[in-house]
């Protein structure tokens, strides 16, 4: 039987007593996550976008030719969280939808010159961030983060993005 979640403690909680969480790493995660989508997230209000049109035009501009079913097992969303971004991505430009060659029923996404652009800046401003953080470790341990990062995702996961990018389709510095 799952445990409800108690904020005045139960019998239910964990196991774990205080000295064997992880508070250290946890923060790190939560307080690098928060800097490091803030970079992006200074540049996308601009353009009156959000977390979720990030991820959009990312995957799309990564994966030219993304079946919007595909899309919506990468992002792990509904139908009806992608239509409004992906309806202000059409609209605006960045992304275009074409229908797919044996299948007309698959609508398939593309990033125009205008999404690209906007990928590579925000990208670049990412990529910044973690060179200076990796500026002062051996490339041996650039790739201890890189696995450890690797092994926080669900190993289970069936995306094909994480397939291509774990399983050799892409590079993973491109």
């Amino acid at each position: 039987m799952a445990a409800k979640p108690d904020s005045q403690g139960d019998d239910n909680a964990p196991a774990a007593g205080a000295r064997d969480l992880r508070w250290d790493i946890i923060e790190l995660l939560f307080f690098a996550y928060r800097d490091f989508v803030g970079d992006a997230d200074q540049e996308l209000e601009a353009f009156g976008f959000g977390r979720a049109h990030h991820r959009v035009i990312h995957f799309v501009t990564r994966y030219p030719g993304l079946k919007v079913a595909d899309l919506l097992d990468v992002l792990r969303i509904t139908k009806q969280s992608l239509g409004r971004v992906l309806k202000q991505l059409l609209d605006e430009g960045y992304i275009v939808q074409k229908t797919g060659n044996n299948d007309r029923r698959q609508r398939l996404l593309y990033a125009t010159p205008k999404g690209e652009a906007l990928v590579a800046k925000l990208a670049g401003l990412q990529t910044d961030r973690i060179n200076r953080a990796v500026a002062g470790i051996d490339p041996a341990g650039v790739e201890t983060v890189r696995q450890f990062l690797r092994a926080m995702i669900d190993r289970d996961d069936p995306d094909k993005v994480l397939e291509a990018i774990f399983g050799g389709g892409r590079k993973t510095r491109e």
